[in-house]
């Protein structure tokens, strides 16, 4: 009986043995399913993915952060890897794929060193000084660059936008992106970007090379009612929150008229209402008006725009309460939030607002700002052929954006093309030859895991990513540093000379976030599911 015991005893001890092991064989298998679901998409010649909404709404990109927020994932491993791509996007704007590839790869690395029997504790302890080396040796790599060198600024944003599905148009873009980022900031002193002050509207209609950055505003609204103007210089602007329209009774009251005398008089208390109000406006020197969008009742009714058509005011009904802060910021002006406060102070003032054409509909745009609360901020236009290819553009600016961001933030670029990792991979083989012990292999499995980022590089672009990766590492044993794999011309070359270069901070950023990603999910050795 009690031999018995004991057997169960020592069989129960080697299954609580036996369950963090599988439960991290889990977690990593998971992860590493999100990874490979992402890696065709890596590279200018990746693969694009059609992502069905379950409203059956469609969305075609490449874009590793948007594959990843809208792709249902459930297991908690696994949805660690959708926040790191989301971690990558927040930090460096760009590199988002090739981060949770990274993971993919290292957590390929750490599965083979656990069934070597080492100890995820000392896996996840090398790997963290691996990080380290490695951003060392990337810091090593990086060349200098300066906001005022245009042509390093735009060589990163074209690099970005290469493996967009928008890339025959980096030529045109990425201008673009560089004269948005350089117009919002002071060169000299910046060392951050607030894209809140580059705002991107889309417009159906057009090409793509219709797009257009506006220094000033740009309403996606048409100017409002008939009659009034729709050009308008040295102009007054006002921001208004409150409404032009008749009060309404509370919900639950109501109003009961027993004769047309009574009615004739509600509608002359109405008219004289809103000829008090329209007149106040006039009064101020007001000759543009923006109205703060109203879900209660009309922000502005018929009646009130004949008024203000009358008196030669031009009026942008419905802006959106989430654009208030940009429009004061950008127009120097401050929202009024009921009659008594319209006064000229509280007005902007511009040399032109117009009334434009774009495609089969209207925009107003204001331009020439010169209030002197203002802040510098610039308008992007992006005109696309269909809403698929609009988001797609918007997506594509926006990460070309953050790649001037990172450089604004970190002045140093990087070759591309797989040339960093080979030479981070390289390095670290080199520097395990020096340890001793567990710490060595892990060493060792680091440096392996790297090479997925030319290898896959190699593989999407129809290469033979054996003979590849060969002639890359050989090309780096001997000093080559910035060889890497050129897309285009299907061979090994000096990737600089390409003009493919990326900012330092998306490689250590990448490198970082994946490695601390790794290490979080190799600590975890069970799952408890909460009571509620």
């Amino acid at each position: 009986m009690a031999g018995g015991d004991n057997g169960g005893q020592s069989r129960a001890g080697y299954n609580d043995r036996e369950k963090p092991s599988e439960i991290r064989r889990s977690n990593i298998t998971a992860a590493k399913s999100v990874a490979e679901a992402v890696r065709t998409s890596l590279g200018p010649k990746g693969m694009d993915k059609m992502i069905q909404s379950g409203t059956g709404e469609v969305t075609i990109t490449n874009d590793g952060a948007t594959i990843l927020k809208q792709m249902q994932v459930l297991h908690p491993a696994a949805r660690m890897l959708v926040e790191l791509s989301k971690a990558q996007d927040i930090e460096a704007g760009d590199g988002t794929t090739t981060v949770v590839v990274l993971a993919g790869s290292l957590l390929d690395a750490a599965a083979t060193l656990l069934s070597r029997g080492i100890h995820p504790t000392q896996i996840s302890e090398a790997f963290q000084k691996a990080a380290a080396k490695a951003v060392e040796i990337l810091v090593g790599m990086a060349m200098p660059v300066e906001l005022s060198d245009r042509e390093s600024l735009l060589k990163s944003a074209a690099t970005s936008l290469s493996s967009k599905v928008v890339s025959q148009y980096s030529s045109f873009l990425s201008p673009l992106a560089v004269d948005a980022v350089l117009k919002v900031v002071n060169p000299d002193i910046a060392d951050n970007v607030d894209l809140g002050d580059i705002k991107i509207i889309k417009k159906v209609g057009g090409t793509i090379e219709d797009t257009e950055l506006i220094e000033g505003m740009v309403f996606t609204q048409k100017a409002a009612g008939s009659g009034g103007p729709t050009r308008i210089e040295k102009a007054k602007i006002g921001l208004i929150q409150f409404c032009i329209s008749p009060p309404k009774t509370d919900m639950e009251n109501q109003v009961i008229l027993s004769d047309y005398t009574q009615m004739d008089r509600v509608l002359r208390e109405e008219r004289a209402y809103i000829l008090n109000i329209v007149k106040a406006i006039k009064k101020s020197g007001c000759n543009v008006l923006l109205i703060q969008k109203s879900i209660l009742r009309d922000a502005v009714n018929d009646l009130a725009l004949h008024f203000l058509a009358k008196m030669k005011i031009m009026v942008v009904k419905d802006v959106e309460r989430e654009d208030i802060e940009f429009v004061c910021k950008t127009l120097g002006c401050k929202p009024i939030a009921s009659l008594d406060h319209f006064s000229t102070d509280m007005l902007a003032a511009a040399d032109l607002v117009e009334e434009i054409t774009a495609g089969t509909g209207k925009l107003v745009k204001v331009t020439g700002v010169v209030s002197p609360t203002a802040v510098r901020t610039v308008c992007v236009l992006v005109r696309g052929s269909n809403k698929l290819v609009l988001d797609e553009a918007d997506r594509s600016i926006h990460d070309a954006l953050c790649v001037i961001r990172c450089l604004v933030k970190r002045r140093a670029l990087i070759a591309g093309g797989g040339a960093p990792e080979i030479e981070m991979s390289l390095r670290l083989a080199e520097y395990a030859q020096t340890l001793r012990g567990a710490e060595a292999y892990c060493f060792r499995a680091y440096a392996e895991a790297l090479e997925v980022v030319p290898i896959t590089l190699a593989e999407n672009a129809g290469l033979n990513p054996i003979a590849t990766v060969t002639e890359l590492r050989n090309r780096h044993s001997v000093g080559e540093a910035s060889a890497g794999i050129n897309v285009r011309r299907g061979t090994v070359t000096n990737i600089l000379e390409e003009n493919v270069v990326q900012p330092l901070l998306v490689s250590t950023s990448a490198v970082s976030l994946a490695t601390e990603t790794v290490r979080s999910i190799l600590k975890i050795d069970d799952i408890v599911v909460a009571v509620r």
